[in-house]
Protein backbone atom coordinates (compact mmCIF):
# COMPACT_ATOMS: atom_id res chain seq x y z
CA UNK A 1 0.00 0.00 0.00
CA UNK A 2 1.01 3.62 -0.56
CA UNK A 3 1.06 5.28 2.85
CA UNK A 4 1.64 8.65 4.46
CA UNK A 5 2.78 8.41 8.08
CA UNK A 6 2.23 11.11 10.71
CA UNK A 7 3.77 10.99 14.18
CA UNK A 8 6.21 12.63 16.55
CA UNK A 9 7.05 10.78 19.77
CA UNK A 10 9.69 8.11 20.32
CA UNK A 11 7.30 5.21 20.96
CA UNK A 12 5.94 5.72 17.43
CA UNK A 13 9.27 4.88 15.79
CA UNK A 14 9.10 1.06 16.24
CA UNK A 15 5.54 1.09 14.90
CA UNK A 16 6.52 2.99 11.77
CA UNK A 17 9.57 0.76 11.42
CA UNK A 18 7.35 -2.34 11.40
CA UNK A 19 5.19 -0.76 8.68
CA UNK A 20 8.25 0.02 6.56
CA UNK A 21 9.65 -3.49 7.05
CA UNK A 22 6.35 -4.98 5.87
CA UNK A 23 7.10 -3.62 2.41
CA UNK A 24 4.61 -0.76 2.14
CA UNK A 25 5.54 2.30 0.10
CA UNK A 26 5.94 5.28 2.41
CA UNK A 27 5.24 8.35 0.28
CA UNK A 28 6.05 10.87 3.04
CA UNK A 29 6.36 11.34 6.79
CA UNK A 30 4.83 14.30 8.63
CA UNK A 31 6.06 15.23 12.10
CA UNK A 32 6.26 18.20 14.45
CA UNK A 33 8.85 20.88 13.74
CA UNK A 34 12.17 20.73 15.65
CA UNK A 35 11.85 21.99 19.22
CA UNK A 36 14.42 23.70 21.50
CA UNK A 37 15.85 21.15 23.90
CA UNK A 38 18.22 21.17 26.87
CA UNK A 39 19.78 24.06 28.73
CA UNK A 40 21.20 25.52 25.53
CA UNK A 41 17.75 25.28 23.85
CA UNK A 42 19.18 23.66 20.73
CA UNK A 43 16.61 22.98 18.01
CA UNK A 44 16.21 19.20 17.95
CA UNK A 45 14.21 17.14 15.43
CA UNK A 46 11.57 14.75 16.75
CA UNK A 47 12.38 11.02 17.06
CA UNK A 48 10.12 10.33 14.07
CA UNK A 49 11.92 13.03 12.05
CA UNK A 50 15.28 11.42 12.84
CA UNK A 51 13.98 7.96 11.92
CA UNK A 52 12.56 9.18 8.60
CA UNK A 53 15.80 10.97 7.69
CA UNK A 54 17.87 7.90 8.52
CA UNK A 55 15.65 5.84 6.21
CA UNK A 56 15.83 8.31 3.34
CA UNK A 57 12.14 9.24 3.50
CA UNK A 58 10.58 12.56 2.55
CA UNK A 59 9.88 14.53 5.74
CA UNK A 60 7.52 17.47 6.26
CA UNK A 61 7.17 19.54 9.43
CA UNK A 62 4.29 21.70 8.17
CA UNK A 63 0.89 20.06 7.66
CA UNK A 64 0.03 22.78 5.13
CA UNK A 65 2.54 21.12 2.79
CA UNK A 66 0.32 18.04 2.53
CA UNK A 67 -0.49 17.33 -1.11
CA UNK A 68 -0.67 13.55 -1.40
CA UNK A 69 -3.15 10.91 -2.55
CA UNK A 70 -2.10 7.74 -0.71
CA UNK A 71 -4.05 4.56 -0.15
CA UNK A 72 -4.11 5.39 3.55
CA UNK A 73 -2.80 7.88 6.12
CA UNK A 74 -1.63 6.51 9.48
CA UNK A 75 -1.52 8.93 12.42
CA UNK A 76 0.01 8.09 15.80
CA UNK A 77 0.85 10.64 18.51
CA UNK A 78 1.30 13.43 15.95
CA UNK A 79 0.01 16.37 17.98
CA UNK A 80 -1.36 18.36 15.04
CA UNK A 81 -5.03 18.88 14.14
CA UNK A 82 -5.83 17.45 10.71
CA UNK A 83 -7.92 19.44 8.27
CA UNK A 84 -9.95 18.52 5.20
CA UNK A 85 -6.90 18.51 2.91
CA UNK A 86 -5.76 15.37 4.77
CA UNK A 87 -9.09 13.86 5.81
CA UNK A 88 -10.50 13.99 2.28
CA UNK A 89 -7.40 12.60 0.57
CA UNK A 90 -7.65 8.98 1.75
CA UNK A 91 -8.84 6.85 4.68
CA UNK A 92 -7.09 8.18 7.79
CA UNK A 93 -6.55 5.81 10.73
CA UNK A 94 -5.14 6.35 14.16
CA UNK A 95 -3.76 4.28 17.03
CA UNK A 96 -5.24 5.47 20.33
CA UNK A 97 -4.08 3.88 23.62
CA UNK A 98 -7.29 3.69 25.63
CA UNK A 99 -10.58 1.79 25.82
CA UNK A 100 -12.51 4.26 23.71
CA UNK A 101 -14.65 6.23 24.27
CA UNK A 102 -12.87 6.37 27.63
CA UNK A 103 -9.92 8.77 27.74
CA UNK A 104 -10.23 10.63 24.50
CA UNK A 105 -7.69 13.41 24.11
CA UNK A 106 -3.94 14.02 24.47
CA UNK A 107 -2.86 11.92 27.48
CA UNK A 108 -4.70 8.57 27.72
CA UNK A 109 -1.72 6.58 29.06
CA UNK A 110 -0.72 9.06 31.75
CA UNK A 111 -4.35 9.50 32.78
CA UNK A 112 -4.94 5.75 33.13
CA UNK A 113 -1.85 5.38 35.32
CA UNK A 114 -2.67 8.49 37.36
CA UNK A 115 -6.15 7.14 38.04
CA UNK A 116 -4.77 3.76 39.12
CA UNK A 117 -6.39 1.77 36.28
CA UNK A 118 -5.18 -1.83 35.99
CA UNK A 119 -6.32 -2.37 32.39
CA UNK A 120 -6.52 -0.37 29.20
CA UNK A 121 -6.56 -1.04 25.45
CA UNK A 122 -5.09 -0.10 22.10
CA UNK A 123 -7.69 0.90 19.50
CA UNK A 124 -7.23 1.25 15.76
CA UNK A 125 -9.79 3.82 14.65
CA UNK A 126 -10.85 6.19 11.91
CA UNK A 127 -9.83 9.82 12.26
CA UNK A 128 -12.75 12.26 12.08
CA UNK A 129 -13.06 16.01 12.68
CA UNK A 130 -14.39 15.32 16.20
CA UNK A 131 -11.63 14.46 18.66
CA UNK A 132 -11.02 10.68 18.92
CA UNK A 133 -14.64 9.97 17.98
CA UNK A 134 -14.09 7.81 14.91
CA UNK A 135 -15.29 4.25 14.40
CA UNK A 136 -13.08 1.42 15.67
CA UNK A 137 -11.62 -1.34 13.45
CA UNK A 138 -9.60 -3.27 16.04
CA UNK A 139 -9.11 -3.13 19.79
CA UNK A 140 -6.78 -5.11 22.05
CA UNK A 141 -6.72 -5.04 25.84
CA UNK A 142 -3.60 -4.95 27.99
CA UNK A 143 -2.81 -4.88 31.70
CA UNK A 144 -1.27 -2.05 33.70
CA UNK A 145 0.85 -3.29 36.60
CA UNK A 146 1.10 -1.46 39.94
CA UNK A 147 4.62 -0.23 39.15
CA UNK A 148 4.21 0.42 35.41
CA UNK A 149 5.18 3.90 34.25
CA UNK A 150 4.32 5.97 31.22
CA UNK A 151 7.52 4.70 29.56
CA UNK A 152 6.81 1.00 30.15
CA UNK A 153 3.23 1.34 28.94
CA UNK A 154 4.32 3.26 25.84
CA UNK A 155 6.62 0.34 24.99
CA UNK A 156 3.75 -2.11 25.49
CA UNK A 157 1.47 -0.01 23.30
CA UNK A 158 4.18 0.22 20.65
CA UNK A 159 4.50 -3.57 20.49
CA UNK A 160 0.73 -4.13 20.36
CA UNK A 161 0.17 -1.39 17.78
CA UNK A 162 2.90 -2.79 15.53
CA UNK A 163 1.19 -6.18 15.48
CA UNK A 164 -2.25 -4.64 14.94
CA UNK A 165 -1.19 -2.47 12.02
CA UNK A 166 0.78 -5.26 10.37
CA UNK A 167 -2.32 -7.44 10.50
CA UNK A 168 -4.76 -4.70 9.50
CA UNK A 169 -2.78 -3.43 6.50
CA UNK A 170 -2.68 -6.91 4.98
CA UNK A 171 -6.46 -6.78 4.48
CA UNK A 172 -8.29 -3.71 5.83
CA UNK A 173 -11.66 -4.94 4.55
CA UNK A 174 -11.47 -7.84 7.02
CA UNK A 175 -11.88 -5.35 9.90
CA UNK A 176 -15.10 -3.37 9.37
CA UNK A 177 -15.61 -0.24 11.43
CA UNK A 178 -17.75 -0.34 14.58
CA UNK A 179 -19.14 2.78 16.25
CA UNK A 180 -17.85 3.63 19.72
CA UNK A 181 -20.21 2.58 22.48
CA UNK A 182 -20.57 4.43 25.77
CA UNK A 183 -20.21 7.87 27.30
CA UNK A 184 -16.96 9.64 26.35
CA UNK A 185 -14.49 10.88 28.94
CA UNK A 186 -11.63 13.24 28.14
CA UNK A 187 -8.01 13.71 29.18
CA UNK A 188 -6.02 16.90 29.57
CA UNK A 189 -2.51 18.12 28.96
CA UNK A 190 -0.58 17.69 32.19
CA UNK A 191 1.52 20.60 33.47
CA UNK A 192 4.23 21.12 36.03
CA UNK A 193 1.61 22.11 38.59
CA UNK A 194 0.20 18.56 38.41
CA UNK A 195 3.58 17.23 39.62
CA UNK A 196 3.29 18.96 43.01
CA UNK A 197 2.69 16.32 45.68
CA UNK A 198 -0.18 16.63 48.13
CA UNK A 199 1.03 14.38 50.94
CA UNK A 200 -2.49 14.12 52.35
CA UNK A 201 -3.66 12.23 49.24
CA UNK A 202 -2.10 8.97 50.43
CA UNK A 203 0.69 6.63 49.31
CA UNK A 204 -1.17 4.94 46.45
CA UNK A 205 -2.31 8.22 44.87
CA UNK A 206 1.18 9.73 45.16
CA UNK A 207 2.79 6.62 43.68
CA UNK A 208 0.35 6.77 40.75
CA UNK A 209 1.08 10.46 40.27
CA UNK A 210 4.84 9.92 40.12
CA UNK A 211 4.77 6.96 37.76
CA UNK A 212 2.25 8.67 35.48
CA UNK A 213 3.97 12.06 35.23
CA UNK A 214 7.60 10.96 35.58
CA UNK A 215 8.17 12.75 38.87
CA UNK A 216 6.55 14.40 41.84
CA UNK A 217 7.77 17.75 43.18
CA UNK A 218 7.91 18.53 46.87
CA UNK A 219 10.01 19.96 49.66
CA UNK A 220 11.95 17.70 52.00
CA UNK A 221 13.40 19.43 55.06
CA UNK A 222 12.82 22.75 53.29
CA UNK A 223 14.71 21.85 50.10
CA UNK A 224 13.12 21.45 46.64
CA UNK A 225 13.23 17.79 45.57
CA UNK A 226 11.86 15.79 42.68
CA UNK A 227 10.84 12.24 43.53
CA UNK A 228 11.62 10.28 40.38
CA UNK A 229 10.84 6.68 41.20
CA UNK A 230 8.78 4.83 43.79
CA UNK A 231 7.26 1.41 44.34
CA UNK A 232 4.50 -0.04 46.50
CA UNK A 233 5.08 -2.58 49.24
CA UNK A 234 1.77 -3.76 50.71
CA UNK A 235 0.13 -0.47 49.68
CA UNK A 236 2.92 1.51 51.32
CA UNK A 237 5.04 3.71 49.04
CA UNK A 238 8.79 3.29 49.07
CA UNK A 239 10.89 6.09 47.54
CA UNK A 240 13.67 4.74 45.30
CA UNK A 241 15.16 7.72 43.47
CA UNK A 242 15.15 11.49 43.95
CA UNK A 243 16.74 14.59 42.46
CA UNK A 244 17.45 17.54 44.75
CA UNK A 245 17.36 20.94 43.03
CA UNK A 246 20.60 21.64 41.16
CA UNK A 247 21.90 18.09 41.61
CA UNK A 248 21.94 14.86 39.66
CA UNK A 249 19.46 12.04 40.37
CA UNK A 250 20.43 9.83 43.29
CA UNK A 251 19.06 6.83 45.13
CA UNK A 252 17.01 7.44 48.25
CA UNK A 253 19.58 5.99 50.64
CA UNK A 254 22.27 8.39 49.37
CA UNK A 255 19.88 11.30 49.84
CA UNK A 256 19.04 10.18 53.40
CA UNK A 257 22.74 9.81 54.24
CA UNK A 258 23.21 13.43 53.17
CA UNK A 259 20.74 14.54 55.85
CA UNK A 260 23.15 13.29 58.54
CA UNK A 261 20.45 11.80 60.74
CA UNK A 262 18.04 14.76 60.62
CA UNK A 263 14.35 13.96 60.99
CA UNK A 264 12.67 13.82 57.56
CA UNK A 265 9.89 16.36 57.04
CA UNK A 266 7.91 16.16 53.81
CA UNK A 267 6.27 19.18 52.19
CA UNK A 268 8.13 21.68 54.33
Amino acid sequence: MKLVLMGTNSFVVPIFDSIKNAGHEIMAVFTRAPQPMGRKRILTPSPVHTWATQNGLVVHTNINEYNYSPDMVIVISYGVILRDNVLNSAPVINIHPSSLPKYRGPSPIRTAIYNGDNTSAVCLMDVTPELDAGDIHMCRDFEIGPDDTNDTIEQRVSDIASDMLTEYLKNPSAYPAMAQDGTPTYTKKWTGDDEIIDWSSGDIAIHNQIRALGCGRTKINGADVKILKTKLNNRTMEILQVQPAGKKPMDWRSFINGLHGAEIKYGE
